[in-house]
């Protein structure tokens, strides 16, 4: 299976501007006396350092140690760069910048081991420590109000009922005993008179 392969353009510079560094790096560390296997180890411990003072700094940890060591590294890389651009003769290189080369892999090696190894935090934060050792707030007691008693609901007024009314509701009601054998319930009474409910409790209550 064939995979697509995507170019990007910043990669690609990236990558240009690493190769073209590590090769300063390395003429210089070869003019300095370091020959063989540690002019090409040179590059790789500042770039290393590059990347482990970035991480420090992507981290959220402590960044004054991040930022220290990046200028460190950055130093050296731009310092390799600028030196042999043409301002610096190789074949003599003096005796300080030597001594700077060769002083480098101890430097690194010290950046590297301080990044790579964080003081540990503390897991109680000081808010908690503080809340833990603050004295208990004592909250007053608040009365207990009782309910109020609802107030009684007003009797209605009694309805009053026209006699007349009430002798019509008198023959409908034995005419019903008189079919069904049973007296006649108000909501019966109610529609055989065709009047309001309260009107035909108040006729029930003078039939009995």
């Amino acid at each position: 299976m064939r995979l697509p392969l995507r170019l990007d353009a910043v990669l690609v510079q990236a990558l240009i501007a690493a190769a073209l560094s590590f090769a300063h790096l390395h003429d210089l560390a070869a003019a300095a006396g370091q020959h063989g296997w540690k002019a090409w180890a040179y590059p790789v411990s500042v770039d290393l350092l590059l990347v482990a003072a970035w991480r420090r700094l992507r981290s959220g940890g402590a960044k004054t140690a991040g930022w220290c060591w990046f200028l460190v590294a950055l130093t050296a890389s731009l310092g390799a760069n600028v030196s042999t651009a043409g301002l610096l003769d190789l074949n003599a290189v003096p005796a300080w910048l030597r001594i700077l080369v060769a002083g480098w892999p101890a430097v690194a090696f010290l950046g590297g081991t301080l990044l790579a190894h964080e003081a540990p935090r503390s897991e109680e934060t000081p808010a908690v420590a503080e809340e833990a050792t603050a004295p208990p707030i004592s909250t007053p007691e608040l009365p207990i109000a009782e309910p109020e008693s609802k107030p009684e609901p007003a009797p209605l007024p009694a309805t009053s009922v026209p006699p007349a009314l009430v002798a019509m509701a008198r023959k409908v009601a034995d005419e019903h005993r008189t079919r069904t054998g049973t007296a006649i319930d108000t909501s019966t009474l109610r529609a055989r008179l065709g009047v309001p409910m309260q009107l035909a409790e108040a006729i029930a209550a003078q039939l009995t």
